[in-house]
């Protein structure tokens, strides 16, 4: 058999998988979802036929996304996380014992659905007691939480249809006004080498809002062009003046992509992505 998934990453590249089979297939009133098995990279989980998620390296992802502001954070008792129903974000979250409450919002029910049925690696982050789940629009939720969380991670899909709302200013407000005084939120922003105009929007959008601001930079092949990058912003603490190793060390053993010394050369900005966002 020579089956083949592709993802259209623009008009003028593409990404292509060679599958053993498609394993699952639906639609729900927001996007068509599918999972299939691949050779290289083992279960692949797709939304509108871009990809979301391998087994083989979701863990770059994760790990990145949660464990930065975690690591700069000396007190992330109560978190929320919007988007990400597949759950894991949430499983790195949980690996902090110091975190006492994990609210996550995903807009889709058959995205968690799906996770837990096919894509136990990361769902597994479902099972922690600490754990909420709403399944509701994340932009109308956070409206109505002042004040509340320690960080807010932004796991969102590409910015487009129902995710685009959580690109903007009047979005980031809302996060900054969720979020406590000492607050943090980390954001997926994209891929510089092709977004670069996206990425100069977003920045300047966070710059109005937060006071301490940084994107930062993750590698993930399956993602387009390989470079992924991340938006730090804060109220107070700083991306690597506040950096503690210690938060990380008690589980250091198990973690496959995240160290303090990646933290730190995640931060080191290429001179193309400086002059996009300065």
């Amino acid at each position: 058999m020579n089956l083949w998934f592709t993802e259209n990453q623009t008009d003028n590249l593409r990404l292509s998988f060679r599958i053993k089979k498609l394993i699952d297939f639906r639609k729900s009133k927001f996007q068509s979802l599918a999972v299939y098995d691949t050779f290289e990279y083992g279960r692949l989980f797709t939304l509108d036929d871009f990809v979301m998620l391998t087994e083989k390296d979701e863990f770059v992802y994760h790990e990145m996304i949660s464990h930065v502001a975690l690591s700069c954070h000396p007190n992330p008792e109560n978190i929320l996380v919007i988007g990400g129903g597949d759950g894991g974000t949430i499983r790195e979250i949980e690996r902090h014992v110091r975190v006492n409450k994990i609210t996550l919002v995903e807009i889709d029910k058959e995205v968690v659905d799906i996770a837990k049925k096919h894509l136990p690696f990361v769902a597994c982050g479902f099972e922690d007691k600490r754990v909420d789940v709403f399944i509701e629009d994340g932009i109308e939720y956070i409206k109505n939480h002042k004040n509340e969380y320690d960080i807010i991670f932004i796991d969102s899909t590409d910015p487009v249809a129902f995710a685009e709302g959580l690109f903007r200013t009047d979005f980031y407000q809302f996060v900054f006004d969720a979020l406590k005084e000492d607050g943090i939120m980390v954001a997926q922003t994209e891929y510089p080498f092709l977004k670069g105009d996206f990425i100069k929007q977003v920045y300047s959008s966070l710059k109005e809002v937060f006071p301490i601001v940084s994107p930062y930079l993750a590698f993930i092949p399956t993602y387009p062009t390989g470079m992924w990058s991340f938006a730090f912003a804060s109220k107070k603490y700083h991306f690597i003046n506040d950096l503690n190793p210690e938060f990380t060390k008690p589980f250091a053993d198990r973690l496959k992509y995240y160290t303090p010394e990646i933290h730190k050369a995640a931060f080191a900005l290429p001179p193309f992505i400086k002059k996009l966002i300065d």
